[in-house]
């Protein structure tokens, strides 16, 4: 007899910071049988997925591609193949995922300049401006939708500021993509990376990454070798490249899962998608106020895809938490960092972004909390 019983496994409603629920289409489309990851059907679905990505980043860039790996994944890809020992680096930090940019540009070497703003708070160009007069980086990384308290990163001006002064502009998308327009080549930025599972409503497993022509260029004078094997471009790209030359096994039934995710989101168009992401934010935020529940950040400035709330005096965060997963079956999360305990963090991504979603969690946290 086998020690070990089958999964039982409880289906979750996912209404944290990720992952997001998945469509049946996405999971069944995982279930296709394997092929090889140099086989010529799989070939042809490694455009498809390249093609679909650049779909959702907006943008035209040659290396466009899913890491194999997570959305950390895709910020250490990101950071180690851009950032050289010595190399000036401006990180503009006002959440946790911004601290861990910094981590990672320590650990490859980088000359670090910390940029820091409340949590919850976003940057004004100028701040950017005027660190980069005070110590020119050759890099600037931000966080365009920051997972640790909800903020939303406007990104078109300090773009143009950071290519001023002739750096680089890195960014994490993974709370965006798919749920609110990113716009890679309209905005001008260099670099970005993401994650499978918020708005594009996939299983976390891989990291979409994008690069421009600008970032190209930098990424082929380096003057030491990019310090990951796995993670490093110029030998990656071979792979997603036309010449599809074998660097690894790629995770067969994730792009799978990927292509299938991105299908949805082409078939109901960004514009649509956006919309309805919007859409359902706006009834919980104003679910929220009914239940007297505030926001931590400011409307203006308020990600779609994921809402932080303040935890009222007196009310311990953790056991709501706890009883809205083991009495309603549903899932959100608490604080990470200087917010924990303080907040709580709520994910209407992808799948999960729906209105019957949002009047269950109004009505669950309004029964905990009111009577």
């Amino acid at each position: 007899m086998n020690q070990y019983p089958d999964l039982n496994t409880s289906p979750r409603i996912l209404l944290g910071p990720g992952p997001s629920m998945v469509h049946p289409r996405v999971l069944r489309a995982m279930a296709h049988p394997l092929v090889g990851h140099l086989d010529p059907q799989f070939v042809q679905l490694m455009t498809e997925v390249q093609e679909l990505l650049r779909y959702v980043f907006e943008t035209e860039n040659k290396i466009t591609f899913p890491v194999s790996g997570t959305g950390s994944a895709g910020m250490d890809a990101a950071v180690c193949n851009f950032v050289e020992p010595g190399m000036p680096v401006l990180a503009c930090v006002n959440g946790y995922f911004g601290g861990r940019l910094c981590e990672m540009a320590s650990r490859y070497g980088a000359d670090l300049t910390r940029l820091d703003r409340a949590w919850g708070t976003v940057f004004e160009p100028k701040e950017i401006d005027d660190a980069l007069k005070s110590k020119p980086a050759k890099l600037v990384m931000i966080v365009m939708a920051e997972t640790s308290t909800g903020a939303l990163q406007p990104l078109e001006e300090i773009a143009k500021i950071v290519h001023n002064h002739g750096a680089l502009l890195l960014v994490d998308c993974v709370t965006s993509l798919g749920g609110m327009p990113v716009k890679i080549d309209e905005t001008g930025i260099d670099i970005a990376y993401s994650g499978t599972q918020k708005c594009l409503g996939v299983p976390p497993g891989l990291a979409p990454l994008t690069v421009n022509g600008r970032a190209v260029e930098a990424l082929h004078v380096r003057k030491t070798p990019v310090p990951s094997w796995y993670f490093d471009i110029t030998a990656v790209e071979h792979y997603w490249g036309p010449e599809r030359t074998y660097h690894h096994t790629a995770p067969i039934s994730m792009n799978y899962a990927l292509r299938e995710g991105l299908r949805m989101v082409q078939e109901e168009g960004l514009e649509a998608r956006f919309k309805r992401h919007h859409e359902n934010a706006e009834l919980f935020w104003n679910g929220l106020k009914d239940l007297g529940l505030e926001p931590v950040v400011e409307i203006a400035y308020r990600l779609p895809s994921l809402t932080t709330i303040k935890v009222p005096e007196g009310v311990d965060a953790a056991q709501v938490c706890s009883r809205l997963l083991n009495e309603y079956n549903i899932e959100i999360a608490g604080g990470l960092g200087a917010f924990k305990g303080k907040i709580w963090r709520v994910g209407l991504m992808g799948y999960s972004s729906s209105r019957e979603n949002v009047v269950l969690l109004l009505a669950a946290l309004d029964r905990i909390l009111n009577h």
